[in-house]
């Protein structure tokens, strides 16, 4: 125990003794670098005093020097301007010169100015003079004229007028005259050559349709049979077909009648389809309608294709394809409606390639122009707004439509391809042999003629000939002069085009013609 205090005591001695020598040691250091720090001060003290007096004399040379460099910049300067300003005193002289000499030119033009307007003064002074003068000369004259023609002014202007409005009046029949020549002459050549290639492309046979249809029988014993008992097959055709069966002195034959094809040709397949089998009851004859009926229906469908197929027309909808096939057994004027929509689109669709226009929309309008006519028979109207309905009813194009409507006349044609739907369909009917007209239509047709002729005053008489494919109008001279001919020649025809529908064209022909005669006693 007493040794580790022992031990202690020392370490506490010795950690004592450190620090009393560590404090001694510190104050004797710091006195010594206090003295180094006072010495370097006063060194430093030194050398600013001497970098202070040397920056000082270094200032002053250099001031020197920039007083020197200023003094020779003052003086250059000095020289420059002085230089310019003797330049610039040149040029305001030259300037000066040269407005001087302006101001001369003017003052010699200005005089100039002023001898020439005092010189144009005089003229117009002479100009007034002769003005007073000529006009007092045209009085004298004008009066002197009136004495003379014994016409006043007024009087005279009318005069003039008049011979001038005869003069305008000759002058524009004859423009008229020859600029419809020359239209005439051109778009006839071009129509004629048009017309000719698509006719020529399109050869057609026309075979005008009867409207009764004749069933062979195999002797006229059958005859009877079909007639039944009391009457009662013959009433059961009647009764299911919708036809009247015509039961005549012609051997061997029966005739079938009906306004509509359909049904007569439900009749003629019913009926021999019944004399081929030889039982001829009621039952029977309604299986063999219904058979019929669903032939017949088959070979619409198949018509309308066929029609479709043949004009390259696609795209149609199956209604109108079914409507087209109806057709089949229709006809107009005895023309099969049918072959004539077919032979209208080829038609229209040559004209189109040759003139550069859609042929595909042309032939689809061609093929579609007479569509109402399938419905006729069922709904109310004219077959031109049956079929526009129809067309607009399945999604039709505006330009189709508008051909169907417009190839009658009944409306104006807007587009080409409703121009050449009507060409075509006057073209097909036109055809030989393709329509047959009766005789009392004809008739009306011919007088129509010649009271649209007859209605114009100084016109003698009218006739119609050519079978009304020309009128000659006999003209009373006394009323109508040659220039005006002309005039009433295309109003006559311009009416004649608004006011009636006939096939081709119709020549309009005046002919004027004075006699005088005197007898010799």
């Amino acid at each position: 125990m007493g040794t580790v205090t022992a031990i202690l005591l020392c370490l506490v001695a010795l950690v004592l003794g450190a620090a009393v020598g560590g404090f001694i040691c510190y104050k004797l250091g710091y006195k010594n670098r206090q003295k180094t720090a006072e010495m370097q001060i006063g060194s430093a003290e030194k050398e600013a005093e001497r970098i202070v007096d040397s920056a000082k004399k270094e200032a002053e040379s250099m001031k020197k020097e920039a007083l020197i460099e200023a003094k020779d910049e003052i003086h250059k300067s000095r020289q420059e301007t002085e230089k310019e300003l003797k330049d610039r005193r040149s040029e305001v002289s030259r300037q000066e010169r040269r407005i001087q000499q302006k101001e001369e030119s003017i003052d010699r033009k200005l005089d100039n100015m002023e001898k020439k307007e005092e010189n144009l003064n005089k003229k117009l002074k002479k100009a007034d003079e002769k003005l007073e003068e000529a006009d007092r000369i045209k009085k004298s004259q004008l009066d002197m004229l009136e004495k003379i023609s014994g016409f006043s002014i007024e009087q005279a202007k009318d005069y003039l007028l008049t011979q001038l409005d005869e003069q305008l009046t000759h002058e524009k029949a004859v423009r008229v005259m020859n600029y419809e020549t020359q239209v005439k002459e051109d778009c006839e050549a071009k129509a004629r050559q048009y017309i000719s290639l698509a006719i020529a492309r399109c050869a057609a046979d026309q075979v005008s349709e009867a409207a009764v249809s004749v069933v062979a029988l195999p002797n006229d014993d059958m005859k009877g049979r079909i007639i039944g008992r009391e009457g009662r097959n013959i009433r059961t055709i009647e009764t299911l077909t919708g036809v009247d069966l015509i039961i005549d002195d012609t051997p061997e034959a029966i005739t079938i009648s009906c306004y509509d094809q359909v049904r007569r040709e439900v009749a003629r397949i019913a009926l021999e389809r019944l004399i081929q089998d030889g039982r001829i009851h009621p039952t029977r004859i309604e299986e063999m309608v219904e058979k019929a009926k669903r032939e017949v229906e088959q070979k619409i469908k198949q018509e309308g294709e066929r029609a479709v197929l043949e004009t390259n027309v696609h795209g149609l909808n199956h209604e109108l394809i079914k409507l087209l096939g109806r057709l089949r057994y229709r006809t107009s004027f005895r023309q099969n409606v049918l072959n004539h929509s077919i032979e209208v689109a080829h038609l229209a669709g040559m004209m189109a390639s040759e003139l550069g226009v859609d042929a595909n929309l042309a032939r689809r309008a061609g093929l579609l122009h007479d569509i109402g006519k399938a419905l006729s028979y069922e709904i109310e109207g004219s077959h031109v707004q049956i079929g526009v309905d129809v067309c607009k009813k399945y999604k039709e194009s505006a330009e189709v439509i508008h051909a169907i409507e417009a190839h009658h006349g009944d409306v104006e044609t807007r587009t080409v391809v409703a121009a050449l739907v009507q060409a075509a369909d006057a073209i097909s009917a036109a055809r030989p042999g393709a329509r047959s007209e009766n005789y009392e239509n004809y008739i009306k047709r011919l007088e129509k003629l010649e009271e649209i002729c007859s209605s114009y005053d100084g016109v003698e008489k009218s006739y119609a000939i050519q079978a009304g494919r020309e009128v000659r109008i006999m003209i009373q001279p006394e009323k109508i002069n040659d220039e005006k001919m002309v005039l009433v020649a295309r109003e006559i025809a311009k009416r004649i085009e608004n006011e009636m529908d006939y096939p081709g064209q119709i020549k309009v022909n005046l002919i004027r013609e004075s006699r005088v005669v005197e007898y010799a006693k």
